[in-house]
């Protein structure tokens, strides 16, 4: 088991990058505990699509790329991935300015922070294998702790805590419904469908692994949700109790310092910085495989440079453009994260009934279909997050629409 588990531990933790540690932090600071009961169904969530991710790969030994372009052809596909890598490069931008924003807590400035990481998150795949690459992506999922230990520092009241678990709360607002939806669409997005597919084939894990992947699955989706939670919780007991508004994760993280000490506010700012180098390591990767595995390119980083010279040209395209655009004179890096996890909503749906599609395909699953309960399941899980993410895309085009 402990040679299988990666890929789905890695998937689920990457995805606590910039944008969603600064949806967390604004949840936690404008509405406090309120929104804590949506975490077991977003945990829900998260495992079956997840599992259905992990099945797809270990049973047809292919990506998802390469799945759809075999299922619905290469036009199709290409309109997709176009989709895909616009989406992944605003999201690469996003892990940027989350590399800027947290150095600058520290006084660097972005000039300085900015292009360290993108060499060091460039040489790390660059010069790596698969192996070496999987040990490094599962110790930054381990720093993540740094903010269940910024939670414990926050002294929130557990009772309350305990409390809003159970309670469900909903406000007709549009902070609460954008900060509802968004929850939910940065917890599961598009691209990550594409990474943990691609590292199973890459990593070699086959069928009969199926049961120890699972376990991978679940595990990995546990630990980012108590992640995610424990962000709300420390930003709940401390920045809201104070009335105090944040806009981003940079705000939560400096507003710790006076209320929780600061050493929650260095975990928590050390925990901004790792989310978004491990993310904008990943997501170009994620990019990469995809392409490849599409048009039938080779996509491994065990692979030599000069064998797979699309694969890595990818790569490095992405680090370059994703760290060049911070560099300019944005005016708001929040407006940069909150904008990519909006294209994550509306590439969502597309990739949810794709893989719908194809996992109850029995010729390409044979006896791995899902049974007609995981289906009922899965559909009703995928209806209720495309709906959401219209919502979503909605909020983002008219967001006066509830006040």
């Amino acid at each position: 088991m402990l040679a299988v588990v990666g890929p789905g531990i890695i998937t689920a933790n990457v995805d606590n990058d910039a944008g969603g540690i600064t949806t967390y932090s604004v949840a936690g600071g404008d509405y406090g505990y309120s929104l804590l009961w949506m975490m077991p169904f977003v945990l829900l969530a998260l495992i079956i699509v997840q599992e259905m991710c992990a099945r797809l790969g270990v049973v047809t030994g292919k990506g998802l790329a390469d799945l759809i372009r075999e299922s619905m052809g290469v036009r199709l596909t290409t309109l997709i991935l176009s989709l895909l890598v616009f989406v992944n490069l605003a999201n690469t931008v996003s892990e940027f300015a989350g590399v800027a924003a947290s150095m600058e807590i520290f006084g660097v400035s972005k000039f300085v922070s900015v292009p360290l990481a993108a060499i060091g998150v460039w040489l790390l795949v660059y010069k790596g294998d698969y192996k070496t690459t999987e040990r490094v992506f599962l110790i930054a999922s381990s720093i993540y702790l740094a903010y269940i230990a910024s939670g414990y520092l926050a002294h929130p009241d557990w009772g309350e805590v305990g409390k809003a678990f159970v309670t469900p709360n909903f406000k007709l607002e549009v902070g609460y419904v954008t900060l509802f939806v968004t929850i939910i669409g940065t917890t599961i997005a598009p691209w990550m469908q594409f990474y943990q597919q691609a590292s199973l084939v890459d990593k070699g894990i086959r069928v009969e692994d199926y049961k120890y992947e699972i376990v991978d699955v679940v595990v990995g989706s546990i630990f980012a949700v108590i992640v995610a939670a424990f962000i709300v919780i420390a930003c709940g007991a401390t920045i809201h109790k104070q009335g105090i508004m944040v806009e981003s994760a940079k705000d939560a993280a400096i507003a710790l310092g006076p209320l929780a000490g600061k050493y929650a506010q260095i975990l928590f700012a050390l925990g901004l910085l790792n989310a978004s180098l491990f993310s904008a390591a990943i997501l170009p990767l994620s990019t990469a495989y995809s392409v490849c595995e599409a048009f039938g390119w080779e996509s491994s980083l065990s692979s030599e440079v000069k064998d797979a010279k699309v694969f890595f040209t990818i790569y490095t395209a992405l680090i370059v453009l994703g760290a060049s655009i911070i560099l300019l004179p944005i005016k708001s890096l929040i407006q940069a994260m909150m904008a990519s996890q909006t294209l994550n909503g509306i590439l969502l749906p597309v990739i949810l009934i794709t893989m719908l599609h194809l996992i109850n395909n029995r010729q390409l699953m044979g006896k791995y279909t899902m049974s007609r309960w995981l289906n009922i399941v899965a559909w009703i899980t995928a209806i209720i997050l495309i709906i959401l993410a219209v919502i979503l895309l909605i909020l983002s085009i008219f967001p006066g629409l509830f006040r």
